[in-house]
């Protein structure tokens, strides 16, 4: 086997057609995901903003913190998406130039800021409706409620720097 052969079947081997693919679903799986995580986190602090509201009204605005928060997942979810669909590059003159590495590399951004975002809106979720409903109660507990939303929202954002530094990781074929 001469060394050309080699050369082709390594290329081959590191450029499937397919590995598109692998970046496409690192894009959506990031928007999916994150998604996710900020409905439920809007849906169930909106449930406990509203029941808050019908005892205490004047604390509604105030109380709306947990939904902004869990809105901002969405958002750290699409800019992965946005920088990996813009990543996948299309094949030059029939020949593919995105390499399985960077396909594995952006699903596994995907997924880190996906789920990441998905847990850190089940928990702002959780948080959100508790937090709420008790601080209308008791004012004292509205600072605390914050913090904890706080450290809930930094585990979407640390899955969003995983999946920014994943991005960035490439092998284009030749």
């Amino acid at each position: 086997m001469c060394s050309s052969d080699l050369t082709q079947r390594t290329m081959a081997d590191l450029c499937p057609a397919t590995a598109p693919f692998f970046g496409f679903m690192g894009a959506a799986v990031a928007l999916i995901f994150a998604n996710l995580g900020a409905a439920y986190g809007t849906a169930k602090s909106g449930v406990g903003v509203s029941s808050m509201g019908v005892m205490k009204p004047d604390l509604v605005m105030k109380s709306i913190i947990p939904v902004v928060m869990a809105g901002v997942l969405g958002i750290y979810g699409l800019i992965i998406a946005v920088i990996i669909g813009n990543g996948v590059k299309v094949p030059v003159d029939g020949k593919p130039v995105y390499s399985s590495f960077t396909g594995f590399a952006h699903l596994a951004a995907g997924l880190a800021c996906g789920l990441s975002g998905m847990a850190a809106g089940i928990a702002i979720g959780i948080v959100g409706d508790a937090g709420v409903r008790a601080s209308a109660q008791q004012a004292k507990l509205y600072v605390g409620m914050v913090l904890i939303l706080i450290f809930a929202e930094a585990l979407g954002l640390y899955g969003l720097i995983v999946g920014l530094i994943l991005t960035s990781k490439s092998y284009e074929c030749k």
